[in-house]
């Protein structure tokens, strides 16, 4: 309707005073044509299957990731790229046992890896080494699967964040469940020492206190995450 008015604005004015204000008009809903295209949808293109695969054969050439873990994450991936808002994705890998640093944050267009930490799996889900998992409020277990990362926020644990489960039944409640990324002084090379492994969690991928702040603000809104173990139904 706007546009319409202009046209009939432009049709019937023909003062010569009244030039600079056509040209003021026609500047404004020309913005407004722009700004029907968000700068988001240009910021970040679609990290596409082959690409994502090549990048993912060369980081597991390179580091110690475990084959199958990428196969698992290769096999459903297709899936959920188009919901992420970022070419960062983090992966885990429950078979290994607490005292490996089991968590790779990869960014996918360019193959970096980006952090290779430890992380810390349920408490009731296994003592050194992560055995059982469940989607089930109260569990205390660890969820395998696919996950997106959401907003920040500030917690018991201090800086934390949300993540919501893409896998009906598997991991799904996580929203519920209150399974967030944060830090923890459990998770520390000192405790490792102590204990023989990493203290655990109630269900969240905890991480080092150190990296905390640093890593949430490279992985929040809108990146990958998926957590693996050779019982993850491949589907």
């Amino acid at each position: 309707m706007a546009q319409g008015l202009f046209c009939f604005f432009m049709i019937i004015v023909d003062n010569p005073l009244l030039r600079l204000l056509k040209f003021i008009l026609l500047a404004f809903f020309f913005l407004i044509d722009v700004q029907r295209f968000p700068v988001e949808v240009f910021a970040g293109k679609p990290v596409e299957e082959s690409n994502f695969i090549e990048v993912l054969a060369r980081v597991t050439h390179s580091t110690a990731i475990n084959p199958e873990l990428i196969s698992s994450f290769a096999n459903k991936a297709k899936d959920f790229l188009p919901l992420a808002k970022t070419s960062i994705v983090t992966l885990i890998d429950f078979s290994l046992p607490s005292t490996a640093r089991r968590l790779w944050t990869i960014n996918l267009e360019t193959g970096e890896v980006l952090y290779n930490t430890w992380v810390a799996h349920g408490k009731n889900s296994g003592n050194n080494e992560a055995q059982s998992f469940s989607n089930k409020p109260q569990s205390y277990q660890s969820s395998l699967g696919f996950y997106l990362t959401d907003q920040t926020y500030t917690g018991k644990h201090g800086h934390s964040l949300r993540l919501k489960g893409l896998e009906k039944n598997i991991n799904d409640k996580a929203w519920e469940r209150a399974i967030v990324i944060h830090g923890a002084d459990y998770v520390t090379e000192s405790f490792i020492k102590t204990h023989g492994r990493l203290g655990r969690s109630h269900g969240c991928p905890a991480i080092p206190p150190e990296i905390t702040d640093e890593f949430i603000n490279t992985v929040k809104d809108g990146s990958l995450l998926f957590i693996y173990h050779p019982g993850y139904k491949k589907g």
